[in-house]
């Protein structure tokens, strides 16, 4: 199965050991990239990038605002690729299972794809937790293994 895998890029180096797991188990996976162009173009590892990210947010004129949008939509490319995405929504700022926005988008296209969205542990309390529950993603409860391609959405 192709599998996209999606979540904060806080999250990147557990990204890299998931994905190494599921290619194991015979998958083909696509996930974040781990840099990203910076300001004059070269790049810059990805928490980097994160970190310019959270610092330029009242900062509309911020050089990354210009740049922003393409990995958002390079990772919509992505899950097109995909068969399905994996969600790894784990503990962030205290918060249990967290999905932020760019992920939940995310999980909005794979959903308009018709493609089955596993996460990998609980629906947290979030916010747009009923939006999340509304998606009918397939809980893993940190299970790699339950990923199936027979999976119907």
């Amino acid at each position: 199965m192709k599998i996209v895998i999606c979540g904060s890029v806080a999250f990147i180096n557990e990204m890299i050991k998931v994905g190494q797991e599921l290619e194991s188990l015979g998958h083909e996976v696509k996930m974040p990239p781990t840099a990203e162009p910076g300001e004059h173009g070269q790049p810059i590892p990805i928490l980097e990038y994160y970190r310019h990210k959270k610092e330029a947010l009242n900062n509309p004129g911020h050089w990354i605002w210009k740049r922003h949008n393409e990995p958002i939509r390079t990772h919509f490319d992505k899950i097109t690729w995909g068969d399905a995405i994996l969600v790894l929504n784990y503990e962030k700022n205290g918060m249990p299972g967290y999905v932020g926005p760019n992920t939940l988008m995310e999980m909005g296209v794979a959903f308009y794809l018709n493609q089955p969205i596993f996460l990998l542990n609980p629906i947290p309390g979030l916010p747009h937790a009923e939006e999340m529950r509304g998606l009918q993603p397939i809980v893993l409860n940190g299970d790699l293994s339950l990923i199936k391609e027979e999976v119907k959405v």
